[in-house]
């Protein structure tokens, strides 16, 4: 029976953990969407082009989403712990490169550099996550890691924003860029992959103190869980709609969002960027409300992507209908609710998809399916900018019948992924009893 002090020591300190671990997400997300609020300072700057910038977008997702099926392997074999503070470290780096760069080949350097370093956060925080809370605990950890993304889509919009309007675009990456570095140190030194490593008790050996047996988990293979997870045809329903999904989010969330609102409507990078902080707020609230109505009030998971992804279907056409045609104030209800429909039901993409499999290959399956909402974003940026580039430019800004085009094609791939919501399964099982871990 483990001493009681020791099992307090355990549950309070994995919220230091998480605290820390969350804040290396909230990096995540900055870098993620930063370029939808200085892309048009880099393309004069460097005097490129909208698909140039398009590309240099899309390498974080293309460096993101290569690495998503070693993650997990890198986290198993060097440990999680070890994984995130060295990949972090690169982040780091690749930040000062990004905000030093004085040509667009030193910054297509620092931002492949960041895409790798952030890239492996996620997976090893999920398996950390998992050794420090509990099962039925995972979910709404899931949710609040989500938010705190939410956070840094804020700081990667508005608050950017404010200080590339104040000092320069420069300025806030440095600024990052020597944060992480403080963040790799905590990491480093706080952070433990399980309670043994501080010689504590488990979970399972909390939970179960009165208990002779603990029940086994089921063991499965590396190479074995990988081949269930892609020979499962439910899956891959839910693996193309995260690229459709995603690929939305990030071409217009955390690229072309700003550049529209620049153009079309007239507004300044502050205002924009005032505007793109609703994606934020969207994720903030959202992440634990859908998970909320999905386990407390509907019990579907499947109910509520379908809800979500047909509300993002419906406000693409609006958008591509009316594109330069809504009044300020709805600007912000429409980029709260595209946050909303896009960006914060993934807890419920990622949901479903460990709950098609065995406790024992959670992490493969979400690290597989993980790989698509970046290869998403990675086609989605440059083709949305060459949409942009096929139409003549007026006074340095895109013809707002290039957005247009754009934000029918984003409509057409909502619509293609709201067919894939339909072919989902519904993985979510109402418990038998209280109490069920």
């Amino acid at each position: 029976m483990p001493a009681n002090n020791d099992a307090q020591k355990t549950l309070r300190y994995r919220w230091l953990i998480f605290t820390i671990l969350a804040l290396a997400y909230f990096f995540v997300y900055f870098h993620r969407l930063s370029l939808s609020v200085v892309a048009d300072a880099l393309v004069r700057e460097f005097d490129t082009s909208a698909s140039v910038m398009g590309l240099l977008g899309s390498v974080y997702f293309y460096c993101y989403a290569c690495m998503q099926l070693p993650a997990g392997l890198m986290a198993d074999s060097l440990g999680p712990r070890k994984t995130v503070t060295f990949f972090l470290l690169i982040a780091a780096v690749g930040s000062l490169v990004f905000g030093l760069a004085q040509s667009i080949t030193m910054a297509f350097a620092g931002r492949i550099m960041v895409g790798f370093g952030v890239s492996l956060v996620f997976i090893p925080t999920m398996k950390i996550l998992s050794q420090w809370f509990r099962v039925r605990e995972f979910a709404i950890m899931a949710g609040l890691l989500n938010a705190v993304g939410g956070i840094g889509v804020m700081a990667a919009t508005w608050i950017l924003a404010l200080i590339t309007a104040r000092f320069d675009w420069r300025i806030a990456f440095e600024i990052i860029g020597c944060l992480t570095f403080v963040l790799v140190l905590l990491v480093w030194l706080l952070v433990r992959d399980r309670p043994a490593d501080k010689g504590w008790p488990t979970l399972d050996e909390i939970d179960y103190k009165h208990q002779e047996v603990i029940a086994p988990t089921e063991e499965i293979g590396i190479w074995e869980g990988a081949r269930r997870v892609v020979t499962e045809r439910y899956f891959w329903p839910v693996a193309i709609w995260f690229f459709l999904d995603c690929g939305i989010f990030f071409g217009f969330g955390a690229l072309w969002g700003g550049p529209y609102l620049m153009d079309v409507y007239g507004l300044s990078r502050s205002e924009a960027g005032s505007i793109l902080s609703m994606i934020a707020w969207g994720m903030i609230f959202g992440s634990p409300l859908l998970g909320y109505i999905s386990e407390k009030v509907l019990h579907s998971r499947k109910k509520v992507i379908i809800s979500c992804t047909t509300i993002l279907t419906v406000e693409m056409l609006l958008l591509a209908l009316f594109p330069a045609s809504m009044p300020t104030i709805a600007l912000y209800l429409i980029f709260f609710i595209f946050s909303f429909s896009a960006s914060a039901i993934v807890v419920i993409g990622f949901t479903t998809t460990k709950e098609l499999f065995p406790v024992a290959i959670a992490g493969t399956s979400v690290g597989t399916v993980n790989l698509f909402p970046f290869l998403g974003g990675a086609v989605f940026m440059p083709l949305l900018g060459k949409i942009l580039d096929a139409y003549p430019k007026t006074g340095g800004h895109y013809d707002p019948q290039a957005y247009s085009l754009m934000l029918y094609l984003l409509c057409g791939a909502a619509g293609l992924a709201l067919i894939c919501s339909f072919l989902m399964k519904e993985t979510c099982r109402k418990p038998l009893q209280d109490g069920n871990r």
